[in-house]
């Protein structure tokens, strides 16, 4: 498959994303697999790219499997912070549950977890908003948050971008070559469900 501009149009490209690929040599030139294709992007650092064409390319089980890869990258840091809060937990249990068996019931299931994990934090948000480690431990929530809604939601390509995003949130309260280091481990995870399309 050659990357033009009917691929990239067809997929919802923005212009400067347009352009970027036809300042690199991508457009109507070289032939591509979709893996490849995101494979350049993640190299070259575009990581919003990255994410756009993940969600014009995965299936809801890979979303979820994407979301809650994310969410389990952070999740320890909102442990550590709050251990007797265990609903970003069960809520990646949720949504784990929706990839085992996708069910009305599961999805459900995985719904209220997000919803009560959302509820039990928001208390936490607004007491510790202006400080790093907290922020991070919120935000570590919200992936776990987001993998449920995935599981629940017609929309799981958001919620995976949303949870992949909110990991990147943590790491950048740290350092940015951490959020980038993070950003790159999701994608590559995303990169390796690419095989099962």
């Amino acid at each position: 498959m050659k990357i033009t501009l009917d691929y990239l149009k067809e997929k919802g490209a923005c212009q400067s994303g347009i352009e970027w690929c036809k300042e690199n040599g991508l457009l109507g030139v070289v032939d591509l697999t979709d893996k490849e294709f995101l494979t350049k992007l993640v190299g070259a650092e575009q990581f919003d790219y990255s994410y756009w064409l993940i969600k014009k390319l995965f299936n809801k089980k890979q979303n979820i499997q994407m979301a809650i890869f994310a969410a389990e990258q952070v999740i320890e840091i909102y442990e550590k912070k709050y251990p007797d809060n265990k609903k970003p937990r069960e809520a990646i249990e949720a949504a784990k549950k929706v990839l085992e068996n996708d069910t009305k019931e599961n999805r459900d299931a995985a719904y209220a977890a997000y919803a009560a994990a959302y509820a039990a934090d928001a208390a936490y948000a607004a007491a510790y908003a202006a400080y790093a480690a907290a922020y991070a431990a919120y935000a570590a929530a919200y992936a776990a948050y987001a993998a449920a809604y995935a599981a629940y939601a017609a929309d799981a390509a958001y919620a995976a971008a949303y949870a992949a995003d909110a990991a990147a949130v943590i790491a950048d309260a740290a350092h940015a070559a951490v959020k980038k280091e993070m950003k790159v481990r999701i994608l590559n995870y995303a990169i390796t469900l690419l095989e099962e399309l």
